[in-house]
């Protein structure tokens, strides 16, 4: 019998990803997190894929949510001012549609969630234009222009800004959200994905998992509690913290520590997950002196509260916990692909015989990145 008991602190979050570059659609990555619908509450659901516009590869893809048909021609009057628009249309979806598990019938004892109350999604892949770029590089112009956009015009939200890549999230089950935005006709070689259980912000469209920026995206599991804290920090350096939840820290941090600060994404982690000091005490040089220096520089970008974090960018994804892991996060491999989940059994749904299972220490990172020849 099915329980109606949730727990406030669970949220799921799955992923996966060809090294090799192979592209499948989404239907396995729906199935994933799907099993693990007790985890989520309706409020929140999404999913983050890499490689699924190859006929526009070059561009960015902004993928918008608007309130209402005003909304959107307010919007372009700015954003036809800013960049070059090569092509825009509707965000295809299935409105009313749910998931149903057509091989097993397992989950058909869920019942039906249809979305209901879309925005108006759609989406615009765009070239910057040159005369936009005499002073900043052309990634630091799309940042600002996703910043103004999220904080001056109301009722727009750009949900992503990458190139090759899009997120499609909103309220509800994060396997009906899936079937509402036909994901089973894109392919990707990196999916992620998120149920969300909002614990203290509320459940709305932009409020949803994936946080993205530029290619970044983040979906966590857990609670970050120095989102305070990180705010202040991410503020000077021109990021506009808007949409109401703690999860969006972390893209804006990966933002600023590995594209402006030129970080390597191993020592990203480190500044976010940062060993005790009492464990830094214990380290041989110069691995001291490296992560003294990281927690100095970059006491502002520390994570605090429990989580395990799944990124994905588009070389590849990256899942790491907190420094004493409050929240579950299993990784395995099968061939070339590396899979993160909040539990071992969303994995073994869609991959059964694996090569090998693994649970990652407290704050390590686990890094998969694509071979070097693909392009």
């Amino acid at each position: 019998m099915r329980s109606n008991c949730y727990i406030p602190s669970g949220c799921a979050v799955s992923g996966m990803m060809s090294e090799s570059g192979k592209r499948v659609d989404g239907s396995d990555i729906i199935k994933s997190i799907a099993l693990m619908h007790d985890r989520s509450n309706g409020l929140g659901g999404g999913f983050a894929a890499y490689g699924i516009y190859p006929r526009h590869s070059d561009e960015y893809a902004f993928h918008m949510m608007f309130d209402n048909i005003s909304v959107k021609e307010s919007f372009e009057d700015h954003f036809k001012d800013r960049f070059d628009i090569v092509l825009d249309e509707k965000i295809p979806i299935r409105p009313g549609a749910v998931f149903e598990d057509k091989t097993s019938g397992r989950y058909n004892g869920y019942g039906t969630h249809p979305i209901i109350n879309p925005p108006l999604l759609w989406r615009y892949f765009v070239d910057v234009p040159e005369s936009k770029m005499k002073f900043v590089s052309e990634s630091e112009y799309v940042v600002e222009e996703v910043m103004e956009i999220n904080s001056t015009i109301d009722g727009a939200f750009v949900a992503s800004s990458g190139k090759n890549m899009g997120v499609f999230k909103g309220v509800g089950y994060p396997e009906d959200i899936g079937v509402f935005y036909k994901l089973d006709e894109y392919k990707a070689y990196i999916w992620t994905s998120h149920g969300r259980f909002p614990t203290n912000t509320p459940g709305w469209w932009g409020g949803a998992h994936p946080f993205s920026l530029l290619d970044w995206s983040i979906v966590h599991n857990g609670e970050i509690s120095s989102y305070g804290i990180n705010k202040r920090y991410l503020e000077p350096f021109g990021y506009k913290l808007e949409l109401r939840t703690d999860t969006e820290v972390v893209a804006y941090l990966f933002d600023l520590l590995v594209r402006r600060h030129k970080m390597p994404i191993e020592l990203a982690v480190k500044a976010l997950a940062a060993p005790f000091w009492k464990d830094i005490d214990r380290m041989p040089e110069p691995e001291k002196k490296i992560a003294t220096c990281i927690r100095q520089v970059y006491g502002g970008a520390l994570l605090n509260g429990p989580f395990s974090i799944i990124l994905g960018h588009n070389r590849g994804m990256v899942g790491f916990n907190d420094r004493i892991k409050l929240r579950p996060m299993t990784c395995a491999r099968k061939d070339d692909t590396l899979y993160m989940a909040s539990e071992e059994s969303a994995i073994r749904e869609i991959a059964p015989d694996l090569d090998v299972v693994w649970s990652p220490r407290a704050g390590t990172a686990v890094i998969g990145e694509l071979n070097e020849e693909v392009v």
